[in-house]
């Protein structure tokens, strides 16, 4: 869940770009207080303290000089001035755009504070018992890995990865990475909760751990990794980029860069639209993008902002997603044998 919040005002003096900048906004978790154009705004509003940030966005500032004047003069929080007209949310400028407001606005605003209550996550019995295909076991052990697949969280992303590995057999032949949004302090403890009810190795994925099947190395959040020919994990010696640690769009864009076709992508339940950049990239390489359907979401601002750019080859519950990756892995292995 998101606590406290920060309070945005937002001004726009179309309708349109009014409603793109207040999704925008939510999406990342934030508490839309006002959404006004000039001449409807009232004057009080200069001086609450019921706001942390005012986001403005005047596409005919010179019919608006006046209540610039009195905005600038007035309001007693910080005042972000917009870059533009929001691209349509279907295309493939959109993500960029989202992201670099949502860069600037945390110039003045902290990012809202996301609880995972990750101790308190129950064992729940998986809904589906998923048998091991017999071409699994055509698959030889080695060190390095056949597939490698990136799972992408952010809020509520902890409770549907952890039903998604309930539910897959432990033989499943790939190496998952999981990037989830979340305080560096509790990597440890989400790792161990993640698998604890299932046969899967997890733990945190620093520099010189190695990918390998029925493992998920869970992304470090101090430094942004890579991999190499083998499937280790090397950092990179450079922070993640953007306002995201990790960054889902960089995990995938690396995984992606090194093995290909070999590679897929599923974004879980969560805030904003990490992953959406990178996404449509691995896709173009051949490589299979899912993501979690929104009734099953606690958030689906993520999974959705994916969708939005036609990158999502699939839509599932997390028990839906076990089940589609386990019969994907069995084709590819059966088109692979013969």
């Amino acid at each position: 869940m998101t606590e406290g919040g920060p309070r945005i005002g937002i001004i726009a003096d179309t309708t349109l770009q009014g409603h793109l900048l207040s999704s925008a906004v939510k999406a990342q978790g934030y508490l839309v207080v006002v959404n006004t154009d000039p001449a409807n705004i009232e004057s009080s509003w200069f001086t609450s303290t019921g706001l942390d940030l005012w986001v403005v966005d005047l596409s005919h500032e010179d019919r608006w000089s006046d209540f610039l004047d009195q905005l600038l003069e007035q309001a007693v929080v910080p005042i972000l001035f917009s870059d533009g007209q929001a691209p349509a949310r279907n295309s493939p400028s959109y993500p960029r755009w989202e992201r670099r407001l949502l860069s600037k606005m945390l110039d003045y605003v902290a990012r809202p504070v996301v609880v995972e209550a990750l101790e308190a996550l129950p064992p729940v019995k998986p809904s589906i018992n998923i048998p091991t295909p017999n071409e699994f076991r055509m698959v030889a052990a080695g060190p390095v890995p056949e597939r490698v697949w990136v799972l992408g969280a952010s809020l509520g992303g902890p409770a549907a990865v952890k039903s998604f590995l309930d539910c897959l057999p432990v033989e499943l032949p790939v190496a998952f990475i999981l990037a989830q949004h979340i305080d560096g302090s509790f990597l440890e403890t989400l790792a161990s909760v993640l698998c604890r009810d299932n046969g899967f190795a997890c733990r945190v994925g620093y520099d010189g751990e190695q990918l390998q099947h029925g493992t998920v190395l869970v992304a470090p959040v101090e430094y942004e990794i890579a991999f190499t020919n083998t499937g280790r994990v090397v950092s990179t010696g450079k922070p993640w980029e953007g306002p995201y640690a990790p960054s889902i769009d960089q995990v995938i864009a690396n995984t992606s860069m090194r093995f290909s076709e070999r590679a897929g992508a599923i974004l879980f339940s969560g805030m904003g639209n990490d992953g959406s950049i990178a996404g449509p990239q691995m896709r173009e390489r051949g490589a299979p993008v899912w993501a979690q359907d929104a009734a099953s979401c606690a958030c689906s601002s993520q999974p959705d902002s994916a969708r939005d750019t036609g990158c999502v080859g699939y839509s599932g519950s997390p028990e839906k997603l076990a089940l589609a990756l386990v019969e994907h892995v069995r084709q590819d292995i059966r088109r692979t044998v013969h």
